[in-house]
């Protein structure tokens, strides 16, 4: 198999929820159509994944079911019919994101090179046998450069690859909507700090929400928008109400279709922890948006948010570091606004999904190359 200008590309991520490895699958497979390039969507259906990616235009693979908890005649039928799709296609490039669809992967891609993206940390395993599969793959995409150290001590060096994160840029062009969030809420004229993020734990609300009291004896006017749902909400209320806050931090709940108006009420945006997705793709969207953005330097943040440029990095966990760099900013609202502006110019940069998509199509000439290169160097 040789590569020509337009690639077709299997796309499998043995995922339902609007979670982890969605939006990047949904935002990378619109990056690689927008370049030529024809793409298969497989994943498993029946909740917002799919609602979403077609949504985007993408129309899921049908008979599949990528279930990792199946039956034998379930996985037998997922091989039969991977494996069909994959000489009938055509396809160049299988590229897994998930442990269950990368070992259907290597089953599956007969001459197509197989590739795998680690959405995060914990997915890079060291048992022998996951070991053995990523020396089979022939490239492996890290969402961070945590995730892509973890990956050369336990893959293969040279096939591994850092890439950076994607979001639809696109979507948050149109700035304005902000007032009639603050209205809403009641948000008032004070600087209003805001968080996007699934209330869970690990998530670093309880760090942002005591050091956003420390903040408050400098700026007792200002508010804190926690946007999310998620198990830790209960707890995080009762933490609030206990250091008496009630009135200065709010709940917003889960938000979707007016996100960009939330992210446009803000005047500095806090992610303090990197959930299923450690491009972190929260902290990109509010970059697109225009805001400041304070982060802890863990999963893709550390790569993603360029500390005293496009925002400031907190290398702990403590109160009083979060509440530092939240005043930092706050006690300057120029240097916010800067930090924004240089915000919005990285993400156009380097976050949308054309740059994002360059960046993979990369990847998988590299391995389709190197995989020409030795079939042409065995003999036969």
């Amino acid at each position: 198999m040789t590569s020509h200008d337009g690639l077709v590309v299997l796309q499998l991520a043995a995922n339902r929820w609007w979670t982890g490895s969605a939006d990047p699958v949904i935002q990378l497979s619109r990056g690689l159509q927008a370049r030529g390039h024809r793409v298969l969507l497989g994943l498993i259906t029946g909740d917002r994944f799919e609602l979403k990616a077609r949504e985007a235009g993408l129309s899921p693979i049908d008979g599949l079911s990528l279930e990792a908890k199946v039956t034998a005649v379930g996985l037998l039928g997922d091989i039969a019919r991977l494996r069909h799709l994959v000489r009938a296609e055509r396809i160049y490039v299988v590229h897994c994101h998930h442990a269950h669809d990368h070992w259907l992967g290597l089953l599956c891609r007969g001459q197509a090179v197989l590739v795998r993206t680690f959405h995060n940390l914990r997915a890079v395993s060291v048992s022998r046998p996951t070991q053995w599969l990523y020396r089979q793959s022939h490239a492996l995409i890290a969402a961070s450069s945590e995730i892509a150290a973890r990956c050369r001590e336990h893959g293969v060096p040279s096939r591994v690859f850092r890439v950076d994160g994607v979001t639809d840029v696109a979507r948050f062009d149109s700035a304005g909507g902000g007032e009639g969030i603050r209205k809403e809420f009641g948000l008032g004229p004070g600087p209003v700090i805001g968080c996007v993020a699934r209330l869970a734990a690990r998530r670093g609300h309880e760090t942002l929400i005591r050091g956003f009291a420390l903040l408050l004896a400098h700026h007792p006017d200002a508010r804190l928008l926690l946007v999310g749902k998620g198990e830790m909400r209960a707890t995080l209320e009762a933490l609030v109400q206990n250091l008496g806050l009630g009135q200065h931090v709010l709940f917003a709940g889960y938000r979707d279709t007016d996100l960009p108006q939330v992210l446009d009420a803000l005047d500095v945006f806090v992610l303090l922890g990197a959930g299923s997705d450690e491009s972190c793709r929260a902290a990109l969207e509010a970059m697109a948006a225009g805001r400041a953005v304070v982060a802890r330097r863990v999963g893709g943040l550390g790569d993603a948010v360029i500390d005293g440029r496009t925002g400031v990095l907190v290398d702990d966990d403590r109160p009083e570091s979060v509440s530092a760099a939240l005043r930092a900013l706050i006690d300057n609202p120029e240097r916010a606004q800067t930090m924004g502006r240089a915000g919005r110019e990285r993400a156009l940069t380097t976050f949308t999904p054309e740059g994002h998509a360059a960046q993979v199509e990369s990847v998988y000439r590299s391995a389709l190359e190197a995989t020409a290169s030795r079939t042409t160097a065995t003999p036969r």
